[in-house]
């Protein structure tokens, strides 16, 4: 399995769709379709049942395209309080749930807001939760495609 570190998530690991390449400045990894790796990456972590980390929370803001200001300015607070979440691993919950909601709603037009709501509040956080992903003629969640 191949340690996929390009979203700036610690616990995604490809079970294959990668190819290891030699070149003269060193080993390189070839990652097939990264647009609909992100996209699948994006859903697991939306619809994850624990709270995001900062580093979660900063991987669906940057597949929104959304700078720290924009979404600072959405939310009525400053592009420092966005940063610090990212960096101190802590997203207040409110600003947690409408992330969620507005990646859901920007690629699949199905939020289910509230039934989200619902199920981050009444389950725990699993920490260093690994999220394992194959390749089949499109980027898949592992334990769903077996």
């Amino acid at each position: 399995m191949h340690h996929y570190l390009g979203s700036g998530l610690p616990n995604v690991w490809l079970k294959n769709g990668y190819h290891v390449k030699q070149t003269e400045h060193g080993e390189v990894v070839a990652i097939e379709d990264v647009r609909g790796l992100h996209r699948v990456i994006g859903g697991m972590v939306a619809r994850q049942t624990s709270p995001l980390s900062g580093a979660e929370f900063r991987f669906l803001r940057k597949e929104l395209e959304l700078s720290q200001e924009t979404f600072a300015r959405i939310i009525g607070k400053t592009s420092q309080a966005v940063a610090l979440w990212e960096k101190k691993k802590r997203v207040p919950l409110i600003a947690d749930r409408f992330m969620r909601g507005l990646y859901l709603e920007a690629t699949t037009g199905k939020a289910e807001i509230m039934e989200q709501i619902e199920t981050i509040n009444s389950l725990a956080r699993r920490l260093h939760e690994m999220m394992t992903l194959r390749f089949d003629e499109g980027w898949r969640d592992s334990e769903k495609a077996a």
